[in-house]
């Protein structure tokens, strides 16, 4: 060894303190939560919180908005907390605007527990049979490990595009003589099926719920209307399902994020309601079409490298 053996000692002792004043892996975690800045993880929320409330009752297919954002921001997926809070958001948004119908709905109930028929008691009926194919068809890709196999973007590009034509045709063509009050348990089932199909992701499912009671001769409007009441159970079994498995994965903590991704999703949500609902009373949905068509061709042209 080199140097003057006090030098030595000093290096030695020098480099253990050194040794000693080395971060620890906590040091590096806080840190680096430290160094992050907070407005990054708040913008990620946010924008979960607005494309999930806006396009959940758009016919433009909120699933498949949401499986983009990763791939074009780079964020990190949110978790299965934050996704049921964003269903939580939406489902009280479309319940306070529809509070009208789910109270008819629950007057209806007493009415008919009473023996006595009930126009709230025969929609409830309806909104139950509609809902059957899509928890059959649901619960069978679940159970099977399915649910989270058909989330590319070749997928998405064509199910924009294709069902995007759809709803134009039945939008052109479809007669507007049938309201809410005119549906039947044959016309529910059959849009129940045509919801099923919403398990594609791209499809929407407000969007093919619209498409198959405009063809059966419903108004816009209240196409729309059907779509948004059906959209409760299945949005609140969407949430039970990801509670579920949070409760089985034991992480059961409701923290800030997950309120203020509700909180927005709520507010978004509210707002894209009312404004769908006073588009419908004047005009149809070709901008919904043409907004599909666009992200179907510019998404089919990415996968297959043409741009």
């Amino acid at each position: 060894m080199e140097g003057p053996p006090g030098e030595c000692y000093k290096r030695v002792a020098d480099d253990k303190s050194a040794a000693k004043r080395r971060p620890t892996l906590v040091d590096v975690v806080v840190s680096a939560r430290i160094e992050v800045p907070r407005a990054v993880t708040i913008v990620h929320l946010v924008v979960l919180a607005v494309i999930q409330g806006v396009t959940e009752f758009l016919p433009i297919s909120s699933s498949a908005h949401l499986i983009l954002m990763p791939a074009l921001t780079g964020w990190p997926d949110q978790g299965t907390l934050i996704d049921v809070a964003a269903h939580v958001g939406t489902l009280f948004a479309v319940s306070l605007y529809f509070w009208r119908d789910i109270l008819g709905i629950l007057r209806g109930l007493g009415r008919f527990l009473g023996a006595r028929r009930d126009p709230g008691a025969r929609l409830f009926a309806h909104l139950i049979v509609a809902t059957l194919p899509l928890m059959a068809v649901g619960g069978g890709l679940y159970a099977l490990g399915l649910h989270h196999a058909l989330r590319s973007p070749e997928l998405i590009g064509w199910t924009m595009l294709g069902f995007g034509l759809v709803l134009l045709l039945a939008d052109r063509i479809g007669v507007t003589i049938r309201r809410v009050e005119h549906l039947t348990l044959a016309s529910a089932f059959l849009i129940g099926c045509a919801q099923a199909l919403a398990l594609l992701p791209g499809t929407s499912r407000a969007g093919i719920c619209v498409t198959a009671a405009r063809f059966l001769g419903f108004e816009r409007a209240d196409a729309a209307r059907l779509a948004m009441l059906l959209s409760i159970p299945a949005i609140g079994a969407a949430g039970a399902l990801g509670a579920f498995e949070i409760w089985r994965a034991g992480d059961l903590a409701l923290g800030l994020d997950a309120i203020v991704t509700a909180v927005v999703a709520f507010l978004t949500a509210l707002a894209a309601i009312a404004g769908l609902m006073r588009w419908l009373s004047r005009s149809t949905y070709t901008p919904f079409v043409v907004y599909r068509v666009i992200l179907g061709v510019a998404l089919l042209a990415w996968v297959y490298g043409l741009v």
